[in-house]
């Protein structure tokens, strides 16, 4: 198995023992934060993502601009197009060839004063009906600045897209490869449903909500700015009468905002939970039947979407609120205008068209506030999932490698030294306490023990999954630390208890351990292990399909490939942990030969519970508490009548039986 691959569970609650209690599927759930989310500082945060885009981002906000303004234009020449109209109907209820001052003066005269007012503020002249020349003009104006408005408007959107889907490219590609620089703690700590969820849904949810709110909020606050310039022009008071309803609507939407702000942090962490036990609760679905858990199983993945619901139910009622309250604070303001507008007409301030243009301006200044205060429900959920990223991104990394690293060279020899090694997952639980010892190239050491006594633990500080608290490991006497992770890791290979294979065939499986391996070497492997044996026995050999799971072939199987892929890669030191713990004696028997051939002339850390597997090991080493209490050859051991004496006898005397 590639090394770079494997795996090693250690506790999320630091234990006396190598390995730590894994995500089973009831376990390993991370809750919502505790504290709500940061809105400024985030916001700020994934908006500097785009800094990469600049050129593309000003070009975005100079067509904006553009489109906004033909936009902004055209009610006003509309209005013109309605001046028209009206004065071609007042025109047609005038005396023919008369002045206006003449028809105003004679309208005086009959006491129609509010008319008369009216038509003095009009160009009109009397007797003379639409000018449908003008009309025209205006009409064929006023479509030649919205086709253009729409053009520019959707090379906008179309460059915003490319921006926004090219920012959220990087991201996930930056939290891909930061993932690969979190170290096995982090993974040990939090739930691989959570963390999966970071990755997937959270950053979906980024990339949505910068689609569709940066447009918008750009688009909405250029409309804003270029209808007011527009209103103030015709006409002051009621521009002011219109802004009224801004702070109003500020008040509102900064009221709501804050209440569902913290329900779309908990909506998110809860989707993060919920998913962390789905993960689990599949991956353990045969466990979960054998032991007949389905019953809590469901009962634990309704209470977690129970509470999903309600947090998800709450953060969108509530943002939901302000979408209404904006309607109900338009329609306000658009009658208060239509009132005194209406006033202002019959007196002969404004001309008609003039309030039409700013009633239309009306409902385009309160729209984009209303889309403004709609999209804050988006924005905090796309904040709120981009806080979730950061979090990730910002999680301390593993310790970062040499400037310089010496090489192993190009074919190490494989010794391997421990010189007085402490380690501990918890400071306040020490494990590894001042251990020594070293591995001669080509030997074999087994490592036994009790559960809890650290024998994962070792050969993980030997891949260097994590740092040691004090002393140093060497390899040819380089001490690890100074060695690039993947040199190091590529001179060992690993065989784990829990078999991991991909969605592939069997030759690529095996060929995983050197990828530019040729057919012949990838059969002689096969042969070695053992593999061809029982590859010839399926339909298509090995372009035989296995699925992510491996469940098309049996554990005996899946384990000897594994060791194939292992025997491919050639390393000059092998780690077997516990590698025949989970097949039956005469499948143990084929690997266990695999396994011996796999070891021939390489450095060699086994460790198993079945004494009778390392009878032959150069050196065994019994580990209690961290600790190595006993050292020797099997033979050596079971002379000593000690704690290995005690373990080998445990495992083939009889069962005790109690007697009163």
């Amino acid at each position: 198995m590639s090394a770079s691959r494997a795996t090693a569970p250690a506790p999320a609650r630091p234990v006396v023992g190598g390995r730590g209690p894994g995500g089973g599927p009831f376990g390993g759930m991370a809750g919502p934060p505790q504290k709500p989310m940061d809105f400024g500082p985030s916001a700020k945060r994934l908006i500097g993502r785009l800094r990469p885009e600049r050129a593309g981002v000003v070009l975005v906000i100079a067509l904006a601009v553009v489109s906004v303004a033909l936009n902004a234009i055209g009610p006003r020449i509309l209005g013109h197009g309605t001046d028209l109209v009206f004065a071609g109907v007042v025109g047609r209820q005038l005396p023919e060839g008369a002045s206006k001052e003449q028809a105003v003066e004679q309208l005086r005269a009959d006491g129609q004063d509010t008319f008369a007012d009216m038509v003095s503020a009009m160009d009109v002249t009397p007797g003379q009906g639409i000018d449908f020349v003008d009309l025209r003009w205006v009409l064929l104006g006023v479509l030649a600045l919205y086709v253009g408005a729409s053009m520019f408007m959707w090379i906008q959107a179309y460059l915003l897209n490319t921006i926004v889907q090219r920012t959220v490219f990087r991201l996930r590609a930056e939290v891909e490869e930061k993932i690969h620089r979190l170290p096995l703690r982090y993974f040990d700590t939090n739930s691989r449903g959570d963390v999966l969820s970071r990755v997937t849904n959270d950053i979906d949810n980024v990339s949505q909500s910068l689609q569709q709110t940066m447009s918008q909020l750009l688009t909405s606050l250029l409309t804003v700015l270029g209808v007011l310039a527009m209103m103030i022009w015709i006409s002051p008071l009621l521009a002011l009468i219109a802004l009224v309803t801004v702070p109003l609507s500020m008040v509102v939407t900064a009221v709501i905002a804050k209440r569902s702000q913290k329900l779309f942090v908990a909506q998110w962490a809860h989707t993060g939970a919920l998913n962390g036990q789905i993960e689990e609760a599949y991956t353990g679905h045969t466990l979960v039947r054998v032991f007949g858990r389905q019953r809590e199983v469901e009962e634990a993945f309704g209470g977690k979407n129970e509470e999903l619901y309600k947090a998800s139910f709450g953060a969108q009622f509530v943002s939901g609120i302000i979408m209404p309250a904006m309607f109900f604070l338009g329609n306000l303001n658009y009658v208060a205008i239509a009132v005194v507008g209406g006033l202002r007409v019959a007196s002969g301030s404004m001309s008609l068209g003039e309030v039409q243009a700013f009633v239309q301006y009306t409902r385009q200044f309160t729209q984009p506030l209303t889309q403004l205060a709609s999209m804050a429900n988006l924005l905090q959920s796309g904040v709120a999932s981009a806080e979730r990223v950061f979090q990730l991104l910002d999680e301390p990394e593993q310790v970062p490698e040499a400037s310089t690293p010496p090489a192993l060279g190009p074919q190490p020899r494989g010794r391997v030294a421990f010189e007085h090694v402490s380690f501990s997952y918890d400071q306040d639980l020490p494990l590894i306490e001042d251990l020594s010892l070293v591995a001669e190239p080509g030997r074999t050491v087994a490592i036994v023990g009790p559960t809890g006594a650290g024998k994962t633990t070792l050969v993980n500080l030997i891949m260097r999954f994590y740092e040691l608290d004090a002393g140093r490991i060497t390899i040819d006497g380089v001490d690890i630390a100074d060695l690039r992770r993947d040199d190091l890791r590529s001179s060992i290979g690993m065989v784990l208890q829990d078999t991991w294979l991909f969605g592939g065939t069997i030759r690529d499986n095996i060929a995983y351990g050197d990828p530019g391996a040729s057919e012949e070497r990838i059969r002689a492997a096969a042969e070695a292990t053992y593999v061809d044996r029982f590859v010839h026995s399926l339909p298509d050999g090995y372009d035989t399909v296995i699925d992510e799971e491996g469940d098309n072939i049996s554990a005996g199987e899946k384990q000897l490939l594994t060791i194939a892929r292992a025997f491919l890669a050639d390393p000059s030191i092998l780690i077997l942990d516990e590698a025949t713990s989970s097949v039956d004696t005469r499948t143990e028997v084929l690997v266990q030969q695999a396994m011996a051939a796999l070891r021939s002339d390489r450095t060699s850390f086994v460790i198993a519970h079945r004494l009778s597997t390392i009878r032959d090991a150069d050196l065994i080493l019994v580990m209690q508490n961290g600790a190595i209490v006993e050292q020797g050859s099997h033979v050596e051991l079971l002379e000593r009548r000690g704690a290995y004496f005690e373990l080998y006898n445990s495992q083939f005397a009889l069962p005790a039986v109690d007697s009163e």
